[in-house]
């Protein structure tokens, strides 16, 4: 009797098996009728056997991992198995946000050319009463009050996040207001499709790069403006300081000083210098040259003048051609390299270098990378999580290579001696990306430019070594703007 049992929940269960597939396909749990026969054969309770073939079902669907056993448990839950997304810099790429969602509580946003751009606002009068009380400061930087705001402007690959030490000491220092804003491309201002950009822009016939260089100098100024301020001191940090600096060309009536920290402009091999011997001696060469017009000449002596003058001619012409073939040649060549930046393959190729190399940059700007705290990590990479952030690092460096609008200026470096306005720099002496020599370089190179190298530091000094960069600073507003005496930040920031 036993084994006529057995052969009949044998013959019960080869059916229910074979039927699992068809079961879950027409999302229903009950048994056709004919595979109810065996149970009236046996004498077994019709409900148990439909509980006992419920759980069958179950544990046929997850009995494996792997085959049609797993496919069967999703269709059955409804759900699938959330695989491991892709990681660049330890944030996962499938899970990305829009920036406004990863915002802090201090946060603003303002939409300029159609950019909406991430920025903050450190008010004197509404930060010192915190800052004592929070950091028990006992001597806080002199208060110039010259009524000037300070515009900081962050370096590349960094965002607002790299001023947060000295954002309310400074704005303490100027006595005013601290702005900080994310470039487009960088920190949690929007990231915006050229493509979409352009096609949508009725302001220009030829829109504005919200990538560009001109774009970020422009939105200095409008900062500037939405400051109320008819002057601002800016502070640049690495490729932060071209933006300060092409600003005050843009507009040298609006910027009241330049600090520039560990600045990313290369420095002349030869310093121009202007003689003060140069107008004699044109004008002595000029009145030689009229003298020596009214004296008879040899006929022989014109001819080979004219030779001599349309030789010089013919080689300055086939020069010209030579460097217009270059630029040709080399705008050929970037826009080639853009178009490839800009593919499949260069984002895929920007990823790869982020992943590999981001963390491994943040750490080797320190002096020691071993003392880099995990929240300064966190705040670098915090961009990542944002949509579209390696599409527009992508645009970024694109829209460097092939900027226009310099080609039109002479280069940066035979314009620093133009340079008027007070100019401090800072760089550390350990500084690995931008190296110090180049720093003390440009201070010659800037006519009356100051320059301060701290020790032990490498390329972040506002981070790094925060107290004694906002001494530093105190220093020289107080130097150029007047005020109080001297004093030291001596709490930490």
């Amino acid at each position: 009797m036993r084994g006529g049992g057995l052969v009949g929940i044998h013959q019960l269960v080869l059916p229910i098996r074979s039927e699992v597939p068809n079961l879950l396909r027409n999302k229903t749990h009950f048994l056709p009728l004919e595979r109810r026969s065996p149970c009236s054969r046996l004498g077994l309770d019709s409900k148990r056997v439909n509980r006992f073939s419920s759980s069958l079902i179950a544990s046929a669907s997850s009995a494996s991992v792997s085959g049609s056993g797993a496919e069967y448990s999703e269709q059955l839950l409804g759900t699938k198995p959330k695989k491991k997304g892709k990681r660049i810099a330890g944030i996962d790429q499938d899970e990305l946000l829009d920036p406004a969602l990863l915002a802090d509580p201090d946060s603003c946003f303002c939409e300029f050319k159609g950019v909406q751009i991430h920025h903050k606002v450190c008010a004197a009068e509404s930060i010192a009463p915190n800052l004592l009380q929070e950091q028990n400061v006992s001597h806080i930087p002199s208060q110039t009050k010259m009524g000037l705001p300070m515009i900081l402007l962050h370096g590349f690959g960094a965002s607002i996040f790299s001023w947060h030490r000295v954002m309310k000491p400074l704005a303490q220092v100027t006595g005013s207001k601290v702005l900080a804003f994310d470039r487009p491309a960088f920190g949690l201002t929007s990231r915006v499709n050229p493509q979409e950009y352009s096609s949508s822009s009725t302001e220009d016939m030829k829109p504005l790069n919200p990538y560009s260089m001109v774009f970020s100098v422009l939105a200095t100024l409008y900062f500037m403006d939405s400051l109320s301020a008819q002057k601002a001191v800016l502070m640049g940090h690495s490729a932060g300081s071209l933006v300060a600096v092409d600003t005050y060309f843009e507009a040298p009536g609006r910027v009241a000083a330049l600090i520039l920290v560990a600045p990313a402009i290369l420095a002349p091999l030869n310093i121009r210098k202007v003689s003060k011997e140069n107008p004699s001696k044109r004008d002595a060469q000029r009145k030689e040259e009229i003298s020596n017009s009214n004296v008879p000449r040899n006929p022989f002596i014109r001819l080979g003048n004219v030779l001599s003058e349309f030789s010089e001619y013919i080689v300055q012409a086939i020069m010209r051609l030579i460097k217009g073939m270059g630029e040709m040649i080399n705008s050929i060549y970037k826009k080639a390299l853009s178009a490839i930046l800009r593919s499949s393959l260069g984002v895929m190729l920007t990823r790869m270098v982020i992943d590999k190399f981001g963390i491994a940059a943040v750490r080797n700007a320190w002096y020691d990378s071993r003392q880099v705290p995990e929240h300064v990590l966190h705040g670098y990479t915090k961009p990542l999580r944002v949509k579209g952030w390696d599409k527009a690092l992508v645009e970024y460096t694109a829209a460097m290579l092939t900027d226009s609008s310099s080609e039109s200026k002479p280069p940066l470096t035979n314009r620093l001696n133009e340079i008027s306005c007070p100019v401090l720099i800072v760089t550390g002496d350990s500084d690995r990306l931008v190296p110090s020599w180049n720093a003390e370089r440009l201070s010659r190179a800037i006519p009356g430019a100051c320059l301060e190298v701290i020790k032990n530091c490498g390329h972040l000094p506002h981070e790094e070594k925060a107290e004694a960069f906002v001494s530093i600073v105190d220093k020289f507003l107080n130097r150029v703007f007047g005020g109080s005496q001297e004093q030291y930040l001596q709490a930490a920031i």
